[in-house]
């Protein structure tokens, strides 16, 4: 007789983020565990993996865009990946919710272990015009869209007549004198100080680069004789530091300090501040300073054995009672004691506790300088600098990242710097599209993500019914539908079917809610059909639908 199998299902472990943190719990537990014992789905809006130390070099072009960044599905090869938003983390269920992808549906995604791993998002609340006219430095996206903002100032500076508007155009700011805002100005500096021989008209003009902190002294978790080293060469590169002061607020000619100066210019980055995704702020569970609060072994406290949380989201502390700080190096020993709990309470075993105090520090100061204390020994200069990049390179994984980055680097030392602008077109809120008879705009069910508007054409309004579709309407050109379940909130309540072919107007839910909030008039008139719809009138409303 054949041996008895086992039935039992691999158990389901969900990892939420993609960042050093969730990628690393990951691959560790793709090692501990075998298919047969765990499921591992990993959530995260890309589908890549940010070498975040290196993303300032996207700026000068001293990297390659794609070569700072690792396919997901290639560094976790057994994870499922799901490439959308995390809405909801509902604990007691055991349930993640994420958004809809090309068909408006949300997916739960049922777990028996959780790993929250989300970072910081970029938050200018309290800081008027920041949101509008500052520019973030913490994605992949972010880094690209400022080089081309760069590239796109110095080609207008070129051909400008108005030498205060060209003073402007050649002004920078940077907000926050941490690691990332000290690298984000070194590598612009470089980049314009390299570029600028390339415009004829900018060769002798002088530019402008300002970076601004709120403490005495930038590069605050180094030791002191680093960073004042830092600030001298800096400034001995033509950087302007501005300390104990900080930007508050900013328009789409000056950047607006605490202290009440206002610098002209067209590029305001912000490094700081940051907090918490909305999706961690509602969650209901122990917190510390906002965080999620753990135990020394990263379990989500009340929930030991089956919340493990990680990374910027989290307060993690040593098994000495010191909270870890939010880098990459921590990450990655977070995720490692992480994987190795969760693979202790799946097959049993010992359990791991967070101990990693850091090993040091390192930050580039652009091309040929750079601060680094490592266990003990501080550096500075040339040599800091070498280290600097022979350590990250060790880090990134794959040969084939590490080739492309080396390459990267010596063809940077013996060619300037690409100047090519990509310019990424934004997308308008309001869209249109073209359906053939027959096609279903959206299905009963479905969530509420916007307002139709026909322009050409007819459709037919269908509700299901004991399994049947009963037909509620026919809509014509400038007949609009789909507002109600915008309105609401809710799923849509009727199917849209295209009766000949038709072209209509796609307004999206957050562009309608715009209007309903800043046009009176146009919030009027779907206040008014929201009470009609209310009074439970059966009739559709000529020129609407009610879904």
């Amino acid at each position: 007789m054949n041996a008895v199998q086992s039935t039992t299902p691999p158990q389901k472990i969900v990892i939420l983020g993609g960042g050093f943190a969730g990628v690393y719990t990951a691959r560790y537990l793709e090692k501990l565990l075998r298919p047969a014992e765990a499921a591992i789905t990993l959530v995260n809006r890309e589908n890549y993996w940010v070498y975040q130390p290196m993303l300032p070099e996207v700026i000068s072009g001293s990297l390659a865009l794609a070569d700072v960044v690792s396919p997901i599905r290639r560094l976790c090869p057994r994870t499922n990946l799901v490439t959308r938003e995390i809405e909801d983390i509902d604990l007691e269920n055991r349930v993640i919710t994420v958004s809809p992808g090309f068909r408006p549906r949300q997916l739960k995604l049922h777990y028996d272990y959780l790993v929250i791993a989300l970072g910081n998002v970029t938050n200018f609340y309290g800081m008027p015009g920041m949101l509008e006219n500052g520019k973030p430095f913490k994605t992949l996206a972010d880094a690209m869209v400022l080089r081309n903002h760069v590239i796109r100032t110095l080609e207008e500076a070129d051909v400008e007549e108005d030498p205060e508007l060209r003073r402007k155009l050649l002004t920078f700011v940077v907000g926050g004198g941490g690691f990332s805002g000290v690298e984000v100005i070194a590598e612009l500096n470089d980049f314009v100080r390299a570029v600028k021989k390339n415009y004829l008209r900018l060769r002798d003009q002088p530019h402008r680069c300002v970076l601004v902190h709120s403490r005495n002294r930038i590069l605050q978790e180094m030791a002191e004789p680093l960073a004042l080293f830092a600030q001298k060469t800096l400034r001995k590169r033509g950087v302007e530091i501005i300390l104990e002061d900080r930007l508050v607020a900013a328009t789409s000619e000056k950047a607006i300090l605490k202290s009440g100066e206002a610098i002209a210019c067209k590029t305001i980055v912000c490094t700081v501040p940051s907090t918490l995704p909305p999706v961690i702020q509602k969650l209901n569970c122990a917190k510390d300073k906002g965080k999620l609060q753990t135990n020394t072994g990263l379990e989500l406290k009340d929930y030991e054995g089956q919340v493990w949380a990680l990374g910027d989201c989290a307060v993690v502390k040593t098994v000495s009672g010191k909270e870890a700080p939010p880098t990459a190096q921590h990450a990655i020993r977070e995720a490692a004691t992480a994987a190795t709990n969760i693979a202790a309470a799946i097959r049993g075993g010992a359990r791991a506790q967070f101990s990693f105090e850091g090993l040091g520090t390192l930050g580039s100061l652009g091309h040929g300088a750079a601060v680094a204390q490592i266990l003990g020994v501080k550096l500075s200069g040339l040599l800091a600098w070498v280290l600097w990049r022979c350590i990250y390179l060790m880090k990134m994984p794959g040969l084939n990242r590490k080739t492309r980055i080396a390459t990267d680097w010596t063809l940077h030392l013996l060619f300037p710097p690409d100047l090519a602008e990509t310019k990424l077109e934004p997308e308008s809120g309001i869209q249109s599209q073209h359906f053939q008879a027959g096609d279903v705009v959206f299905q009963q069910g479905d969530l509420g993500d916007s307002v139709y508007v026909i322009q050409e054409g007819e459709c037919d309004v269908l509700r299901e019914e004991n399994g049947e579709h009963k037909l509620l309407a026919t809509l014509r050109a400038g007949d609009y539908f789909g507002e109600m379940a915008v309105l609401a909130d809710q799923s849509r309540n009727a199917t849209i079917q295209a009766r000949t072919g038709m072209h209509v107007l796609i307004i999206s839910k957050r562009d309608f809610d715009k209007l309903r909030q800043n046009v009176p008039a146009f919030d009027e008139v779907f206040r008014e059909l929201a009470k009609r719809r209310a009074s439970g009138n059966a009739v559709i409303p000529s020129g609407s639908a009610e879904t």
